[in-house]
């Protein structure tokens, strides 16, 4: 049986995959997904058919003016959120290229936000991403994510750094 979400489309149940930030490795440092990184957000994003899905409720650390989650930071899930979608839909790894965001209401600390990330275009190498944010039924924010997806070699020269074993699946494969 499916659901309604917004847009009117319906997702079957048999269609949602829980993601978890240690399919990257043990120890893995990201601020948003790992779950190991002491300092950051730790998110269980949601894969539902073609969109990825997170609930978030921010910490009182993370404020900028008091009671209000600052907004590099409200960037920063959302940024994360259209990396999943990458990463969920595409079965690859990509890189933030440019971000057009809206901070369309505080986001209140404490209270939880539901976020929506849907691909909207892409090709081969790049994708266009547009991330919803609500919170307590208004939306507080929405974003295009411009994404670029790299070979194993040109992950690696970004991350200036051997890409690890776990990573590997992600990157997309080379064109000979």
């Amino acid at each position: 049986m499916g659901h309604d979400h917004e847009g009117g489309e319906a997702h079957d149940h048999d269609d949602v995959e829980a993601l978890d930030g240690a399919i990257f490795g043990e120890g893995q440092p990201c601020f948003g997904c790992s779950p190991s990184n002491p300092f950051g957000m730790k998110l269980k994003p949601v894969r539902e058919g073609r969109e990825v899905t997170v609930r978030y409720t921010a910490p009182p650390e993370f404020q900028g003016p008091a009671g209000v989650m600052h907004g590099g930071l409200v960037t920063t899930l959302a940024d994360e959120l259209a990396g999943w979608v990458v990463i969920a839909v595409r079965k690859q790894f990509g890189f933030t290229g440019a971000i057009t965001a809206r901070l369309l209401k505080p986001v209140r600390i404490g209270v939880e936000v539901e976020g929506r990330a849907t691909i909207v275009e892409e090709n081969r190498r790049t994708l266009k991403i547009d991330v919803r944010l609500r919170q307590s039924g208004a939306e507080v924010y929405r974003g295009m994510f411009s994404f670029v997806v790299l070979d194993e070699a040109g992950t690696e020269k970004v991350m200036g750094m051997r890409l690890p074993e776990a990573w590997r699946r992600f990157a997309r494969a080379k064109v000979e």
